[in-house]
């Protein structure tokens, strides 16, 4: 069947475009647009600022092959269906796409799906819609607010501070937020507390196993505080010459109901704390698993549903056939009826919680066809699902209060009846175990095994995990799960924040910045203004609210405090910070800075003495070679560098001649016959070279070998495949063995 009577169906990734293809006929044809196609210039503001701040949209470099092959495709396609992720993003790519295309926005051409399901495509290309105006201006406000934060504050921050520094609307937030919490943890002043426990059991029953521990709570009915060793130890005589009795037991049932299925934010939190993956694995993963993943027998499968969502609601076929499993594996005491509720309700619900796409499709069946990170990921994503829909673990709870003259303790036992949801998915969090009280009546004495008191101190809020950051950011309605892995990273990758065991540590850089941040542009970093703004992009979608009169009331504000940071501030003299450590080499000190890929030592003599070294590494241990330096005379020392090792001048940096050690590899050049060696170039990629340069410039690419091309007598160099292990470094020749 010729291309002009096919349905041609545009996607955004390759491997989403060839699960869909499998479950098509020959009538349909899916190609990938690799992402956005078109977007804001990098080279400009791209925002007409007094053109009622119309973007500026071009084609992105590069993908000019992609736009032509879906532009052929399109002109002969019976119809053109735009199936871009089912989200303001995906929606703003098929916009763009009609644009390219000259799709009229207004007719069905949009067809969206939850899942990658054979019945989920069909039922989307039955059910095509037009372009929705609100997700598209939705995304068009928030690309247009980001890129004005950005653009403008970003150049003063190289200007005042340093360059290639940058601002943004979230990342800025979320930088406030760890600055602040680690200025909670610097100014912690620690205060003592005690606790006393008793040692009790029942005088009737006085054997093993019927010792438990009592903890002291009140004092004359009222709460009571131990502050002090002295309080503690005035208590503890009182206490030795009074009975112990029981006033009170009650008996309770505890329910402990099961977790709502997995949003994106849930599901980067979890997989944090359970398998100990960064944001952006979990989202680098899960997506795999959504667009597809090639299983035994079955092909490309896609997983799970939709992976960027704020909704924990299910639909009524998934909760169905969740029921059916749920009876037929466990039984149907183990059916839930739960109804869980989105925080915020009117927002992203067009697609349902992150669940598998087929519960039939159970890890361990799909374990053989995963990557290690892929099976845990996606049993984890299954176990929460299914769980979801059981019923509730049970808990039988005793408490006793416990008296002794004015003073009253309490002791707490806990019993699992019933494990419900517990059968699937334990809560890591709170992994609670049965913890038993021997049989207790009220006016019962106890005889008393051992009195403790124990000294504690309060402890200072913890510094931010990436999990912790996410809930944070969630919780205080700042940005959206799809930019938390992007904005994570834009904070380590600018040396704003470093991570030490697993936690988000500002560094002097962030410190800095922030503080610029605050001082003149509060808004931005404020976390009650960001959710607001967060809000009024939430009504742009819902509610049709004017996308470019929100960007107004921003830029507004945000052009009078540009003026006022660019007047008032002086640039910033970042002070060297000595590490205490004296150069090796001249003997000044050294100073702890701040590079591309981290702290490092460099030698506060620059550009006099270069001398630099990781923080790790100790002084260089200098190894005389048994050359002369052909400039002065003196010996050359060998050097370690980025490249390896390295000839330097002794008499460095009066003498700055340095050359690299050449590393023979007993090949003649076949031009002046002085022997090849490894060399390295500038990015550190190693080629071949004559030792005779600069006098010979002979390389090649590929490592030369002791042996003539028997065509045409050309050096031959190692070129191994399945097929070939030699070939000749003459192109035109071709010859291979």
């Amino acid at each position: 069947m010729s291309n002009a009577k096919k349905t041609l169906i545009i996607v955004e990734s390759p491997s989403k475009a060839k699960t869909i293809d499998k479950f098509l006929g020959s009538n349909y044809k899916v190609i990938a647009s690799v992402g956005h196609i078109r977007d804001l210039p990098k080279s400009k503001l791209g925002v007409d600022v007094e053109n009622n701040y119309e973007p500026q949209y071009i084609s992105i470099k590069g993908k000019g092959d992609i736009i032509k092959e879906i532009r052929k495709e399109a002109k002969g396609a019976a119809k053109v269906f735009l199936a871009t992720d089912p989200d303001r993003e995906g929606e703003a790519i098929s916009w763009h796409l009609t644009h390219i295309l000259g799709i009229d926005q207004e007719k069905p051409c949009r067809i969206m799906f939850n899942e990658i399901t054979k019945d989920a495509i069909r039922k989307a290309i039955k059910n095509p819609r037009p372009i929705d105006a609100g997700l598209v201006d939705a995304q068009q406000a928030r690309r247009v607010l980001d890129r004005l934060v950005g653009y403008k504050i970003s150049p003063l921050l190289w200007h005042k501070i340093k360059s290639g520094l940058s601002a943004g609307r979230v990342q800025s937030a979320a930088l406030k937020i760890i600055c602040d919490r680690e200025n909670q943890i610097k100014a912690f002043i620690p205060k003592e507390y005690w606790s006393i426990t008793a040692m009790l059991e029942p005088e009737c029953a006085k054997k093993a196993g019927t010792t438990f521990s009592a903890k002291l709570t009140e004092h004359n009915g009222k709460k009571i505080t131990l502050t002090d060793k002295g309080q503690v130890d005035a208590i503890l005589e009182e206490l030795k010459n009074q009975p112990y009795a029981v006033k009170s037991v009650e008996e309770k049932e505890r329910l402990k109901k099961a977790f709502a299925p997995f949003t994106t934010s849930s599901l980067q939190q979890e997989a944090s704390v359970r398998l100990g993956f960064q944001t952006k694995k979990t989202m680098q993963i899960v997506q795999q698993l959504y667009e597809g993943v090639s299983i035994k027998g079955r092909g490309a499968v896609g997983l799970v549903t939709y992976i960027r969502t704020d909704s924990v609601r299910i639909s009524a076929e998934a909760k169905a056939a969740a029921a059916a499993y749920i009876a037929e594996q466990f039984g149907s005491e183990y059916l839930g009826n739960n109804v869980y509720t989105n925080k915020k309700r009117d927002v992203q619900d067009a697609h349902e919680a992150i669940r598998p796409s087929d519960i039939s499709l159970v890890p361990e069946a799909m374990e053989s066809s995963l990557t290690r990170d892929q099976y845990r990921l996606y049993k984890l994503i299954w176990s929460r699902f299914v769980a979801s829909q059981m019923s509730a673990a049970i808990y039988d709870n005793v408490t006793a209060d416990i008296q002794n003259g004015s003073y009253m303790f309490r002791a707490t036992g806990s019993k699992l009846r019933f494990n419900g949801f517990l059968k699937v998915y334990k809560d890591s969090a709170n992994d609670e175990k049965d913890k038993l009280l021997p049989p207790l009546t009220a006016g019962e004495t106890l005889a008393l095994a051992e009195l403790q008191s124990e000294q504690h101190f309060t402890q200072p809020p913890p510094r931010f995990t990436e999990a912790g950051l996410v809930k944070d950011l969630e919780e205080k309605n700042i940005g959206r799960p799809s930019t938390y892995v992007p904005v994570i990273a834009t904070l380590t990758d600018r040396r704003y924040v470093s991570r030490e065991k697993k936690t988000l540590i500002p560094t002097e850089l962030g410190f800095l910045v922030n503080d610029f941040m605050e001082k003149y542009f509060r808004e931005i970093v404020d976390a009650g203004f960001t959710a607001e703004m967060e809000d009024k992009l939430d009504d742009v979608e819902v509610n049709q609210l004017d996308w470019k009169s929100v960007v107004h009331g921003f830029y507004e504000t945000l052009k009078d405090e540009l003026v006022v940071a660019d007047a008032e501030m002086e640039k910033i003299k970042r002070e060297d910070r000595l590490s205490g450590e004296n150069c090796e080499r001249c003997g000044k000190p050294l100073a702890i800075k701040q590079g591309r890929f981290g702290e490092f030592l460099a030698c506060t003599g620059y550009p006099g003495c270069r001398n630099t070294r990781s923080l790790e590494q100790g002084p260089t241990e200098v190894r005389l070679s048994e050359e002369l330096c052909e400039q002065c005379g003196k010996p050359l020392v060998i050097k370690e560098g980025r490249f390896g090792a390295y000839l330097e001048c002794a008499d460095y940096p009066t003498c700055q001649n340095r050359k690299s050690i050449l590393q023979k590899i007993g090949v003649p050049c076949p031009q002046c016959g002085k022997e090849i060696a490894v060399k390295r170039g500038k990015s550190g990629k190693i080629f071949y070279g004559c030792s005779g340069y600069p006098a010979c410039n002979q390389v090649y690419w590929n490592k030369p070998v002791n042996q003539s091309c028997k065509m045409c007598g050309s050096q031959m160099v190692e070129k191994k495949s399945k097929t070939t292990d030699l070939a000749c470094s003459n192109k035109e020749c071709g010859y291979k063995e």
